[in-house]
């Protein structure tokens, strides 16, 4: 049987926290252990998942994010995936189709998040700490994650995963680990989240790695998608009716499968939103290119270990909660 360990990093004393910890002790085949870092608080959610590794004592580690809820069956899902696959690096899921918080934006930002996810099924380049898993021994031979780089949550697992990939590293995206998402989202936390801490950080990791991958929010639809949303808005401030029209017909035939997840799970009235929602994600992610590159020529080297090598918080005192 393989050991587990799952890690939630928890400085910023999240509210929902105990049902992230009841789901993950409810679960079947739970855990042989938990570890909960939420100490010091000014810990970033890089250096807490860093921390909760070095104190792990299983041949795996799972990270969970405190506002997810794991399914029942994610950790006998993991088990059985890593003990069938003996040279399987890491392994990651997916939120499902029912998220937690109300409102429009917070169901239209957790559906894209999940439809994204089930469409990118098999042999993946990037990791995503949601609810992802690697081996101990590939964690700590790939270096870890770039607290220093990325001291704010970000893009520090996608980089991971770049890192494992490059070095010969195999990462599954299995879509049926699944959990539910907590997390509340408004428009203006969506297009600051897409726009500081998710696009412009990926554009510049793809600057400095010479590489455009087409993992996840960067596939051929979506870029199709980005060209579209960037036509049919100037198309209308232009006032060119007609191509406005064919612009939006053709994002709605591209997008028809996210479109109709969002008209199942939303209704008729609110998926129109989450189309609205949708282009601004889009617009969001173009602005974001300039931007990006910039920040890539500036940052310098993207060789392993060019801006891992800050000090590492130790594990001990209060840093960690660890729940056998």
């Amino acid at each position: 049987m393989v050991s587990l360990t799952v890690i939630v990093p928890a400085t910023d004393e999240p509210a929902t926290l105990k049902r992230c910890l009841a789901a993950i002790a409810a679960a079947d085949d739970a855990p042989d252990e938990i570890i909960v870092v939420d100490q010091p608080t000014t810990l970033s959610a890089s250096a807490a998942r860093n921390v909760g590794v070095a104190g792990a004592s299983t041949d795996v580690v799972v990270f969970v994010d405190s506002d997810v809820v794991v399914h029942a069956d994610v950790f006998r899902r993991i088990r059985t995936t890593f003990a069938n696959d003996p040279e399987l690096d890491a392994v990651y899921g997916s939120y499902d189709d029912a998220p937690g918080a109300p409102g429009a934006v917070s169901r239209f930002r957790n559906l894209l998040h999940h439809h994204v996810h089930q469409m990118s099924a098999g042999p993946a380049d990037t990791f995503w700490t949601g609810l992802g898993a690697v081996r101990r021994t590939s964690f700590d031979a790939a270096g870890g994650f770039d607290a220093v780089r990325y001291p704010h949550p970000s893009i520090e697992d996608i980089e991971f995963g770049r890192r494992l990939d490059a070095s010969g590293g195999r990462i599954l995206l299995d879509p049926e680990i699944q959990g539910t998402h907590l997390k509340a989202w408004t428009l203006r936390s969506m297009v600051w989240t897409d726009l500081a801490r998710r696009a412009i950080p990926w554009v510049a990791l793809e600057w400095r790695s010479r590489s455009l991958s087409p993992a996840l929010n960067l596939g051929w639809s979506h870029r199709i998608s980005a060209v579209l949303c960037v036509v049919g808005a100037i198309a209308l401030l232009t006032r060119v009716w007609m191509l406005a029209a064919v612009a939006l017909v053709t994002l709605v035939t591209v997008n028809h499968r996210f479109y109709g997840l969002l008209v199942r799970r939303l209704g008729i009235a609110r998926a129109g939103a989450g189309v609205l929602l949708h282009v601004v994600h889009h617009l969001v992610a173009v602005l974001a290119v300039p931007i990006g590159i910039a920040a890539g020529v500036m940052s310098g080297s993207n060789a392993p270990g060019a801006s891992r090598d800050g000090p590492t918080p130790a594990v001990g005192g209060d840093a960690a909660t660890v729940l056998k």
